[in-house]
């Protein structure tokens, strides 16, 4: 009844008789059985309908935001599928002398690398090429998981038209997910750091936790401890 399915079609259905179930029918189940996320995808599956893409995650679940609260002594991002930054200790904001974030696209990692210039200041000039074809071909596979979603269309709209950079990249169709790379940041004040970036995704609402830690065999981990000693207060966001 709260199905809004007779007690004979969803007998039927049970049994794998009489006709297919639409989508909305297997919505309808999903939701009145309480199924969780992953339950759902199951059920679309064993009903042979289009598994539905997710919400875009913008909450960051207790147990991933007590972890980044531990990660106090790396520099630390949590940010969803869209690159909409969520979360960021202090030592991040200190390495990237980064002031209070801003709501909307001023927050998007993503928008601000490909039209604010000034995102780029941090990043050896060697590696901005690099760097712009990894954030294409990782939006690319969101876009590709997502591509009904009227939020992903449009960002990626809208940096195709403030951005030729992105255009000649997004037109290559390269598609990976990002989960670990290396990083080198030129900080004003410590100099280079060397940095391995590793990235933890959580499959049920597409958020990202990417940490940095200190290239082995560098004098990276002693930069982000005076980094860290002499904190964000001298630092102000680039515009």
């Amino acid at each position: 009844m709260l199905a809004g399915v007779s007690s004979d079609f969803y007998a039927r259905l049970e049994q794998a008789r009489g006709s297919d179930p639409s989508e909305s029918v297997v919505a309808a189940l999903a939701r009145v059985l309480r199924c969780t996320p992953d339950e759902k995808d199951h059920l679309f599956r064993l009903a042979g309908v289009p598994i539905p893409s997710r919400q875009v995650g913008r909450h960051i679940d207790p147990g991933l935001r007590q972890l980044a609260a531990h990660l106090d002594g790396l520099p630390t991002c949590v940010y969803n599928e869209l690159g909409e930054v969520l979360y960021t200790n202090a030592l991040d904001d200190a390495l990237h002398c980064r002031g209070e974030l801003r709501p909307g696209r001023d927050s998007n990692l993503y928008w601000r690398w490909f039209t604010r210039p000034a995102s780029r200041d941090r990043v050896p000039e060697a590696d901005r090429a690099r760097l712009s074809a990894a954030h294409v071909s990782d939006l690319r596979a969101t876009y590709s998981r997502r591509a009904e979603d009227d939020q992903i269309t449009e960002l990626v709209n809208d940096l195709a038209v403030h951005s030729a950079e992105f255009r000649m990249l997004w037109d290559r169709h390269d598609v990976a997910v990002r989960r670990a790379d290396l990083k080198d940041v030129q900080h004003p004040t410590v100099g280079l750091i060397r940095l391995r970036c590793q990235l933890l995704v959580t499959p049920e609402t597409g958020i990202r936790m990417r940490t940095l830690l200190p290239l082995e065999g560098t004098d990276a981990a002693e930069k982000l401890e005076l980094l860290r000693v002499i904190g964000t207060q001298q630092f102000s966001e680039a515009e």
